[in-house]
């Protein structure tokens, strides 16, 4: 297995950004769209860095990602607001999602955004954690094309459908949930798929409904709609609660999809050409509750609590959700970003075919 390439952050963006300003993306739009990748990579979630940029290259140059915002404000009211994304860069029109349910936020004391026709955002912790810089807690999710097999079916019918909601603490590090509301996202079977190595048990089905170890098969027959997919949360049936990772997923639809106005289920990228994803943003102040420093202080006690707590047999440390990515990003900041060499080498022909040169400082 090769060794991963160890790539300095800032040359990285460069290359990103000159990538989608070569196709049409304004200098902010292109920044923006590279720091959700790259933000990505910082915090240890490969599947969703820059190994997706050759998605984006794909639809600016197929249409169905316009490289200008078009998105538009359809409905307003004081606290919430239905955004129509023009088929516009996913991170663009969620950043501008985000960014209102944090004005209304802060105005109101709660903002809630709901966004229709727009397209694949990244990882959705990116936009959760914009609202930690206001001292709010933020709650983004998104729905995504099919590919989880409901509980005691055998076809995707859902997306991975993640939930993020980050609150801020005091000396602790803010809580961050950032997770798919599938067993694991399909990035992680495409990692397998790229190591050429077996995935474990219970992350998804082959095409006959039946667990499968085999990342390729389970592409393959996603890529051609021959059946199977990925497991909700909890894996197959109900003895793990795979049902309740099901009911997740469905939630994040209802709330992203079918609020929003925007496709839901197999209609998620049913028409190529016009995938039509929804997002939910929610900003909310705690200082509307009670004392700011009072909200924080508590989130120290029960991260410090949980923390504290007995350890399981062999094991030295409980982490608290976001700890270890912070953690991830201080590391890649100082040292690089690992980023597989399957991914350098798609990256790299990206850049030949745009005439953008690779450098990596």
């Amino acid at each position: 297995m090769a060794e991963a390439a160890v790539i300095a952050e800032q040359p990285l963006r460069q290359f990103c950004e000159g990538v989608l300003k070569k196709l049409g993306v304004p200098a902010e739009d292109a920044r923006i769209t590279t720091d959700v990748l790259v933000v990505a990579d910082l915090r240890g979630i490969e599947s969703h860095g820059v190994a997706r940029l050759g998605r984006y290259v794909a639809g600016l140059k197929e249409g169905f990602m316009r490289p200008t915002d078009q998105s538009r404000v359809l409905k307003e009211t004081k606290a919430t607001a239905l955004i129509d994304g023009g088929q516009s860069l996913g991170q663009v029109v969620g950043k501008r999602g985000m960014d209102l349910a944090i004005k209304k936020a802060r105005d109101t004391a709660v903002g809630v955004v709901a966004v229709r026709n727009s397209n694949h955002y990244g990882i959705a912790g990116y936009y959760s954690l914009m609202a930690l810089e206001h001292n709010l807690i933020g709650i983004s999710t998104t729905n995504a094309g099919p590919l989880v097999v409901p509980t005691f079916g055998r076809t995707s019918i859902l997306g991975t459908n993640p939930i993020s909601l980050a609150a801020p603490a005091l000396k602790e590090k803010a809580f961050v949930l950032d997770m798919a509301t599938s067993t694991v996202p399909r990035g992680k079977v495409e990692v397998y798929n790229r190591l050429g190595k077996p995935m474990p048990h219970g992350w998804a089905v082959d095409e006959t409904g039946r667990s499968s170890t085999d990342p390729k098969r389970v592409l393959t027959a996603l890529a051609n709609r021959l059946g199977g997919g990925l497991l909700p949360l909890g894996g197959e049936g109900e003895d793990l609660g795979g049902h309740k990772g099901y009911g997740l997923a469905l939630m994040v639809d209802v709330l992203s999809g079918v609020l929003s106005g925007a496709a839901t289920g197999l209609q998620v990228y049913a028409d190529e050409k016009r995938p039509n994803v929804g997002h939910f943003f929610m900003a909310l102040d705690p200082a509307a509750f009670r004392p700011l420093d009072e909200f924080r202080r508590d989130m120290d006690r029960l991260a410090q609590e949980l923390k504290d707590s007995p350890k399981a047999h062999g094991q030295e440390r409980i982490y608290v959700h976001g700890e270890k990515s912070f953690a991830l990003m201080e590391k890649h900041r100082k040292a690089g970003i690992p980023l597989d060499p399957k991914v350098v080498e798609n990256l790299k022909k990206i850049g030949t075919d745009l005439g953008i040169p690779w450098g990596t400082g």
